[in-house]
This record gives C-alpha cells, sequence and structure tokens, in this order.
C-alpha cells in the first residue's frame, strides 16, 4: 500500500505532508445584491492568494427583498422606491461599474428590466452544494443577472443556467417547481437577522468544525482586510 506524499527523510523516520490548516467561511449574501458580487469576488481573489489552506464556503441566504412576489418589480419602480429616482441610481451604479473592472465584473445595470426575487435562485444554490457546485453556480448566476440582465426569478432562466455549470436542466426544472428547500431559505434569512446581520455581503470565519468564536465582517472588503481576518481567525482556531 502506498504512503501519503514525503517530504523528507531524517534519521530512518518518514516525514509526512503535514495536513493544510482548514478554515470554513459562511458568506451572508444576496444574488440581486451588487455589493454581494463585489464582495465574493474579492474573496475569491483573496483565497487565490492562499494556497496554504483548505477553505470550505458555506453560501448562507439574506433576502433584501423578503416581500417581494415571485413576478418581481420593474426596475424603474424599484430604483425610484429605494433611491429616490433614477439619477441618483445611475450615480451608485457607475461607481459599481468601476469597481467591478477591478475584479473582472462587467456590471451592466442597463441590460436589467426587473428586480427579481431571489428566494428561487437561494434555493437553486442550495440544490447545487449537495453536488458540489455551489461555489461555481454562485458566481454565475451574479454574472447571468448583473453582467447579461438574466431574471433571476424565471424558473427556466435558473434551470439554462444550471445546465451550463453541471446540473442537468431536468433535475433543477423540477426542483424548482417542488418548492423545495424554500423555508429553509427563509429560516437562514431569519436566521441572519437574528444574529445581527442586517447588511450583505457579510462573511464569518472559524477553523475547522466550527473552532474558535468566528470572526465576522460586512461589506465587500478588499482582498487585504479578508486577509487579515483569515490569518485572525487560524490563529485563534489553533489554540484549540
Amino acid at each position: 500500500m502506498k504512503s501519503g506524499p514525503i517530504l523528507g527523510y531524517d534519521g530512518g523516520v518518514n516525514m509526512l505532508t503535514p495536513p493544510r490548516p482548514h478554515l470554513e467561511i459562511e458568506v451572508v449574501f444576496d444574488l440581486v445584491c451588487p455589493w454581494c458580487f463585489l464582495g465574493t469576488r474579492r474573496l475569491r481573489r483573496a483565497l487565490a492568494r492562499r494556497h496554504d489552506l483548505s477553505v470550505d464556503l458555506r453560501w448562507r441566504p439574506f433576502l433584501l427583498n423578503p416581500d417581494l412576489g415571485s413576478a418581481g418589480v420593474q426596475r424603474q419602480d424599484y430604483m425610484a422606491r429605494k433611491f429616490g429616482g433614477e439619477e441618483r441610481a445611475r450615480r451608485l451604479h457607475a461607481t459599481m461599474t468601476d469597481l467591478g473592472l477591478a475584479e473582472g465584473i462587467a456590471f451592466r445595470f442597463d441590460r436589467i428590466h426587473r428586480i427579481p426575487a431571489s428566494v428561487d435562485a437561494h434555493r437553486l444554490v442550495r440544490l447545487a452544494a449537495q453536488h458540489g457546485l455551489a461555489d461555481v453556480l454562485v458566481d454565475a448566476l451574479f454574472t447571468a443577472h448583473f453582467c447579461e440582465g438574466a431574471d433571476l426569478g424565471s424558473q427556466d432562466t435558473l434551470a439554462t443556467i444550471a445546465a451550463q455549470h453541471g446540473l442537468e436542466r431536468r433535475i433543477a426544472l423540477r426542483f424548482l417547481a417542488s418548492g423545495l428547500e424554500a423555508e429553509a431559505v427563509h429560516a437562514e434569512n431569519l436566521r441572519a437577522h437574528r444574529l445581527g446581520i442586517n447588511g450583505v455581503p457579510c462573511f464569518v470565519m472559524m477553523g475547522q468544525h466550527g473552532q474558535g468564536a468566528g470572526h465576522a465582517i460586512a461589506g465587500a472588503q478588499e482582498p487585504e482586510v479578508l486577509e487579515r481576518l483569515i490569518d485572525v481567525a487560524l490563529a485563534e482556531a489553533a489554540e484549540f
């Protein structure tokens, strides 16, 4: 039987490669939040620098518009209600567009005609997680909505995106039509509020199996800030 990889040989004792430190990161987010798209891309950039780590991302839903009907709402009406008018929204979108370019995001807010309810999209992420595909699907859903104007409230659209990233379209459609995991999404949203999370994205970092108290930070933080929090969480977990 083969042994694990050997780093060296000293005094007749095989030195096995030590395991990489493990980190669990809960990402509390909404798929219709541009700051969440920006924040998750920055997190991915921070983690790409840390080849010394093994990381599991846990995607936790947060509903920015929990009372939005399944049909969503016209973008113009939503902007007027949320930002007081299209002009203020345009200024915000211009800022987001500039920030997104640094993370490889080509925001195209002009392509978004409806603000969708995000419950079904979060449900689909939970299905993808069962197949180890959540990480790639989250980014694909963000990209489809914010760069291509895809309606994430459409189950047909969601199934198409799922099929492009490893899930069978037929299975995705059947799952979405079933209503499965809807209660879990609402429960997770309620949990986030009970934990005092009132804005997203929010990142909660802890060692393997929840070692350490967990360290949270909100907002689309720069990768350097996230890396510092990673080191704090790892140092605390090492004490257990």
